[in-house]
């Protein structure tokens, strides 16, 4: 059991992601930021998708006296004031990295969802508050953090191995399928890169001067400290080659929460984040046993990853 935990927030940001990209930096550029509800509460992993002229940002939802995340909403204008938020979805299993996208007619949510064995893909029946599983994803690896593109006549997923845990913050597997539907072939590279300074995704795949980049997470010294921008020179379903080419940290206007930095996502003229503090809280502890107690009922005595 931790003593310091961490805690995150997130924020939208006044610059489109492949500008930030660019950049290297999240200083100096406008940050609306997404209130947590409580001391034991955080908001993470934002994605979003403009829809009637409003910002729709999802987001895992977690508190740290029931230790399960679920997925939440927040509904902000032109103006970025807030409308609307709330919990659009729940399962039995922990719940975090909300995908969302927009493909074939309808919208996509692609969670994480480890915990259930799987990876589901959901769609919108009534969004941006109702959602159905309707497909399983089933590649070479449980999937942490799957982040998709379509990228030269595929789609193309990446996520990092559920197994074994030593990879999950250290390795990049990649998978490849002609339509969304599947059938997905996972890379016969797997896992195409292992680097210990962190590769779990952390963010939407970008095209950029005909180049898809993907957001990955620096995980050295504690989890998520920071992005790193990982651009694949070659991407095909016989191989990959990559180069990291540019480094994002919290801005200094995020203070307190400058501890780390592991979601960058796409939404059109604005792009999302999310940063980080660790503090000893003495409420999260206090929890402690009454979650353990909660999740291992839930999980008919199994313990969660």
């Amino acid at each position: 059991m931790q003593l310091v935990k961490d805690f995150w927030r997130c924020g939208v940001v006044g610059a489109d992601a492949s500008s930030i990209a660019r950049a290297g930096t999240l200083d100096h550029v406008p940050i609306t930021w997404i209130p947590n509800r409580s001391s034991l509460h955080y908001l993470a992993d934002p994605f979003g998708l403009w829809r009637n002229d409003r910002l729709h940002v999802f987001m895992e939802s977690f508190s740290y006296r029931s230790g399960i995340g679920h997925i939440e909403v927040a509904v902000l204008d032109r103006t970025l004031t807030f409308v609307d938020q709330q919990v659009v979805l729940r399962e039995p299993w922990h719940l975090s990295y909300p995908f969302v996208f927009e493909a074939e007619g309808d919208t996509w949510m692609l969670p994480e969802a480890h915990e259930s064995g799987t990876l589901w893909l959901y769609r919108a029946t009534n969004f941006p508050f109702g959602w159905e599983r309707v497909q399983q994803i089933v590649l070479d690896h449980v999937p942490l953090d799957a982040s998709l593109i379509r990228y030269e006549g595929f789609w193309w997923l990446f996520y990092a191995p559920a197994n074994p845990p030593a990879g999950r913050l250290t390795s990049l597997c990649a998978a490849y399928a002609e339509r969304l539907s599947g059938p997905w072939h996972p890379h016969p590279a797997n896992p195409v890169l292992v680097d210990a300074e962190g590769l779990r995704p952390g963010g939407t795949p970008m095209i950029i001067d005909g180049m898809v980049h993907l957001p990955v997470q620096r995980c050295s010294g504690s989890y998520g400290t920071g992005l790193r921008l990982l651009r694949f020179d070659r991407l095909t379903a016989a191989r990959t080659a990559t180069t990291f080419v540019g480094m994002l940290t919290a801005p200094a206007a995020a203070a307190p929460f400058t501890d780390g930095c592991h979601t960058l996502s796409t939404a059109g003229d604005v792009s999302l984040i999310d940063v980080k503090q660790m503090r000893f809280s003495a409420p999260a502890l206090a929890a402690w046993p009454e979650r353990w107690l909660r999740r291992r009922h839930a999980s008919g005595g199994a313990q969660f990853a």
